[in-house]
């Protein structure tokens, strides 16, 4: 027979075979690409920052919310606990500094606030990306009250807070802190301004209950920095993978630098 170009039976179905093996693989691959990106998705890391930011005065006692804000846009975390904030005080011109950031930087925000102050109050606060599911506010015991604001989020909850300067009041905060990381089934993230050091009384008792993911290195004074005072830390009823840990060089726009890590959460 004059071979015409044309396919005989076999071959056509031979190549049909082929395409729907091709389109078999192509699909089993679109699969596996899905199920890949749901495990990362379901793997993906939290970037928490803690700052005390002093009521945005930088070492140069000026205040400016667009130098403190730009440290948080720069790292881009996905939450940060923020410490010594004025909220429509005589100090700060009567602004809600914590308002201010989060305008600058298109977070969340939530205010914890812990004294009266200057006409207005004063306390920590909370940046975060997504909308929180809820939010309180528990007193802590110090010469100055101190709170510790708590934040529920989808995956977990987010806590900060600012320990006392005096020992006896910051040890008599860890069994109420404590009690409160107990009552969720999420992993709880604490972080702050702790006024102590590592290996100090107060720290050996956290350590009975929380995972320290910040790194011992000092964070105070910004400009050159002696002591480590700020910390991040899990509670133990959960692990963490820490894939970055570090403390920010920053020494201009607060009189601490900002700690920051990067972990897994299980």
């Amino acid at each position: 027979m004059k071979d015409d170009g044309s396919l005989s039976y076999s071959q056509i179905l031979d190549k049909k075979q082929k395409t729907m093996m091709r389109r078999s693989i192509i699909v089993a691959l679109m699969l596996l690409m899905c199920t890949l990106t749901a495990c990362h998705r379901h793997q993906d890391t939290l970037l928490v920052m803690t700052y005390n930011v002093r009521h945005c005065a930088g070492m140069d006692l000026v205040v400016d919310y667009d130098r403190t804000a730009e440290v948080i846009q720069r790292e881009q975390p996905d939450v940060v606990a923020l410490q010594e904030l004025d909220s429509m005080t005589g100090r700060s011109g009567h602004c809600f500094q914590l308002g201010e950031l989060a305008r600058r930087t298109g977070y969340e925000s939530v205010f914890g606030p812990a004294i009266d102050y200057d006409g207005g109050q004063y306390g920590v606060g909370i940046l975060v990306k997504e909308t929180p599911l809820s939010t309180k506010c528990i007193p802590l015991p110090g010469e100055e009250p101190r709170v510790l604001l708590v934040v529920e989020l989808k995956d977990y909850v987010m806590a900060c807070t600012h320990l006392d300067l005096e020992e006896e009041a910051r040890l008599a905060s860890v069994p109420l802190i404590v009690e409160e990381a107990r009552r969720w089934q999420k992993p709880f993230v604490l972080a702050g301004d702790w006024n102590d050091t590592p290996g100090s009384v107060l720290l050996q008792e956290m350590e009975k209950y929380f995972t320290i993911l910040s790194v011992s290195e000092p964070s105070y004074p910004a400009d050159v920095p002696v002591d480590c005072l700020d910390y991040i830390a899990l509670f133990k009823d959960r692990e963490a993978e820490v894939m970055e840990s570090v403390v920010i060089e920053e020494p201009e726009a607060s009189d601490h630098q900002p700690v920051m890590v990067r972990a897994l959460m299980r």
